[in-house]
């Protein structure tokens, strides 16, 4: 039984494949340089080249693969962002279909139950939508909470006690770490399923939290600063986002502010086991 991985150079691909290999199980993982690859082989892997845009180069990958893991990756340096992520929602559902894999685990997202309003998880509404489609696939929707790992976007003004933010500072919201994303995945194509499920993963936590674990590390106190949405697009763009991007990150923020980028009432929903304290201490250098 071999399971294939895309995503082997971030944080959830790497993770599922590392506890996939550490179980015995044979992993092929997808890359779009071979280069990339030469680790993966040392560690007994087999290995696949495949851009994620290319549907017939990864349907050859996922062939006789009993389960995928499977994902957008992000890409904001694009001039076109949506048509990007639509690119790939294709090639991935064509390749699906043409290599018939059992069973897909495809990393989605908290608010993909909606077709728009969402800024870029709205590709993950089409996928899920596409990918449950095919027929003789079952799909594990992975739904995971905001990454924590994103917030380190966030860190640049800790020297001065601050922690920036659009979003206010007590109000909850669900996230993760990604090692958790990838072995919840990893145990996900493990178990296999009958029939296409969603599953959420992660758990609530305010900029307050975040705050608190960051003085924590720190060893001075550090204050949520907070920044109105409308600064967003312009905050975005200075750092060199496109504006389709900034407005895009806008849309997805506003939607965890009006609680429409949540969590969805009668699905499976695991905590998150890895706490802030413990992302923030490794991003830092603290761990």
């Amino acid at each position: 039984m071999t399971f294939a991985i895309a995503g082997v150079s971030g944080n959830t691909g790497k993770v599922v494949a590392d506890t996939l290999l550490s179980q015995g199980k044979k992993v092929r993982v997808l890359v779009r340089d071979a280069a990339k690859g030469q680790a993966w082989k040392a560690k007994g892997a087999e290995v696949a080249v495949a851009d994620l845009e290319d549907a017939a180069a990864v349907a050859r990958a996922l062939e006789g693969a009993e389960g995928a893991y499977l994902l957008v990756p992000p890409n904001p340096a694009t001039a076109t962002f949506r048509a990007y992520q639509d690119r790939v929602v294709r090639a991935l559902t064509e390749a699906v279909a043409k290599a018939k894999v059992p069973h897909v685990v495809l990393l989605s997202s908290i608010g993909a139950q909606h077709e728009s309003g969402t800024g870029p998880i709205a590709a993950l509404y089409a996928a899920e939508k596409a990918l449950a489609a095919i027929p003789g696939t079952v799909c594990s929707f992975l739904r995971a909470g905001y990454f924590l790992e994103n917030l380190g976007g966030s860190f640049g003004q800790l020297e001065q006690g601050l922690l920036p933010t659009f979003t206010p500072a007590k109000l909850a919201f669900p996230v993760v770490a990604t090692v958790d994303i990838g072995r919840l995945a990893a145990q996900l194509l493990v178990e296999g399923a009958k029939k296409t499920q969603v599953v959420q993963l992660g758990s609530p936590a305010t900029y307050e939290d975040f705050a608190a674990a960051l003085a924590k590390i720190t060893g001075k106190p550090i204050t949520v600063a907070e920044g109105p949405l409308d600064a967003m697009v312009g905050v975005l763009t200075g750092f060199g986002f496109t504006s389709e991007v900034a407005g895009l990150y806008k849309e997805m923020t506003h939607g965890i502010h009006v609680g429409k980028v949540a969590f969805e009432a009668g699905h499976r929903t695991v905590p998150g086991s890895t706490s802030p304290e413990t992302v923030f201490r490794g991003m830092l250098g603290k761990a």
